[in-house]
């Protein structure tokens, strides 16, 4: 199937033009003034920025949590579908290794869980929990042969996702060798762990606690040791969900010594804060997270951070669970309420609202931030985070102009699996109204028109760093 894009407003990482768009065989094949071409279909962006497809690369669809036997409530249908209508069409999720266990078995499990439900296209990093030197060319394989170019590791959640200090680095290091990059949960897990010990004896069980026993401090402290690994492994290292400025600044000193050091950020950090944990009714609940969201001033260091290129990417982290029947099972003790939050679906809109509407970020940069530097750095660019002749045609038509309120209510703001919105009655400005993946109408007039099985598994290469 043909297409022909007429009228737009052509906005990329580094082009703001207007000029006509013709997509056949799944990319684009020519772009011009007024074009004088042949389609299968037409479409008028007059009045839109036609701008690419927003990259996720950080969800969490079918996840299990802990041993009640909880999945996180999205699986890859109904979270890759939600990612479109918020004008995201591609996410990278993450398989994940059990401990003892090979990776190259985690892998397989899935890609059970994802063939045949994606709207959009999908490919995976590899959670990496133990590796010792006898496993160590499974990482061969899943880079040159399964296309898995990046490797997260944990300093968290001892006992469960937790890596040691000779792993990480050993881990590291064959990365390096290949030309990979490993990403990083950086948390002190083993301190955090003697902080909510003690809080749990001292009685304080409430979801504020969940926040106050992980301080940015123990943050800021694993971003340092995660660089400083890195660094003397080779290998580049991408922090995943920096929340707070200390951490931030960990990053900055790296880059401005040359280190290769890179760090996204989420919306939570930058359009939430500590005060939602202290709702009554154990609404707070709904925001416990990893990690917490933080005191309200980190936010304009954040957005410093992503309008100075001090933070390249933006994902979500979305993990959702159900407020009735899965965060209420925490009720009497935070630990066991289950960690993890929804906003694969809002991403776009916020940070077109917070950051271009707002007059904190260009145009440009926005691109840049929700779909380029991740398609650069795990793999993707030239085939994905751009709009140029050759490339996917993963294309989103942004009325730059409407408003809505997100609310679990709004038909145009939430399409999650899951009963609340963490960003319920923010009013933004910014929406995809028609997306477009691989050539195929997939949302029309934000109304969703495809199926899944629509995306397809991305066989990453190398990054660009």
């Amino acid at each position: 199937m043909s297409l022909l894009i007429k009228n737009g407003r052509i906005i990329t990482a580094v082009d703001d033009y207007h000029a006509d768009i013709f997509i056949a065989n799944e990319t684009v094949t020519m772009i011009g003034e007024n074009l004088s071409v042949s389609a299968d279909k037409i479409v008028d962006a007059a009045d839109r920025l036609v701008i690419p497809g927003g990259i996720d690369p950080h969800t969490h669809f079918d996840l299990p949590f802990g041993k009640e036997g909880i999945v996180s409530s999205d699986d890859f249908e109904t979270g890759t579908r939600a990612a479109a209508y918020g004008g995201t069409t591609t996410i990278i999720d993450f398989a994940t290794q059990t401990q003892g266990r090979s990776t190259m078995e985690a892998l397989d499990i899935w890609h059970a869980k994802a063939a045949g439900k994606c709207a959009i296209d999908y490919g995976f990093h590899m959670i990496v929990t133990d590796m010792d030197d006898e496993r160590l060319p499974e990482l061969d394989r899943l880079l040159n042969e399964e296309g898995i170019s990046s490797f997260k590791m944990f300093m968290a959640y001892p006992g469960v996702l937790y890596a040691d200090d000779g792993t990480l680095f050993r881990v590291m290091r064959r990365a390096g060798e290949l030309g990979g990059i490993v990403t990083m949960h950086a948390e002190n897990g083993i301190a955090i762990d003697e902080i909510v010990k003690r809080a749990v004896l001292q009685g304080k069980k409430t979801p504020e606690w969940h926040a106050l026993t992980r301080p940015t401090r123990l943050e800021a402290e694993a971003v340092h040791r995660s660089i400083a690994l890195a660094e003397t492994a080779g290998v580049p290292v991408y922090i995943v969900h920096l929340s707070c400025a200390e951490a931030l600044q960990e990053v900055v000193t790296a880059r401005d010594r040359g280190v290769r050091a890179f760090a996204e950020t989420c919306p939570q950090y930058l359009f939430l804060d500590d005060s939602y944990y202290y709702q009554e009714n154990f609404q707070g609940a709904k925001y416990v997270m990893t990690p917490v969201l933080r005191e309200k001033w980190h936010q304009a260091e954040l957005w410093r951070g992503l309008r100075m290129g001090d933070l390249q990417t933006t994902g979500t982290d979305h993990c959702p669970f159900f407020f009735e029947g899965q965060k209420t099972i925490g009720r009497d003790d935070f630990t066991r309420i289950p960690n993890g939050a929804p906003g694969v679906e809002n991403r776009m809109s916020l940070f077109f609202n917070g950051g271009v509407a707002e007059g904190r970020i260009s145009l440009n940069r926005f691109v840049e931030i929700t779909s380029t530097a991740a398609a650069k750095l795990f793999g993707l660019f030239p085939k994905k985070g751009t709009i140029a002749v050759g490339s996917d045609a993963d294309i989103v038509l942004w009325n730059p102009d409407r408003q809505e309120t997100i609310s679990l209510n709004n038909s145009v703001t939430h399409h999650m699996n899951v009963d609340y919105n963490a960003y319920e009655g923010q009013t933004v400005q910014g929406i995809a109204e028609t997306v477009i993946s691989r050539g195929k109408v997939i949302v029309e007039d934000c109304q969703y028109v495809g199926k899944a099985g629509d995306g397809q598994y991305l066989k990453r290469g190398l990054p660009i760093v």
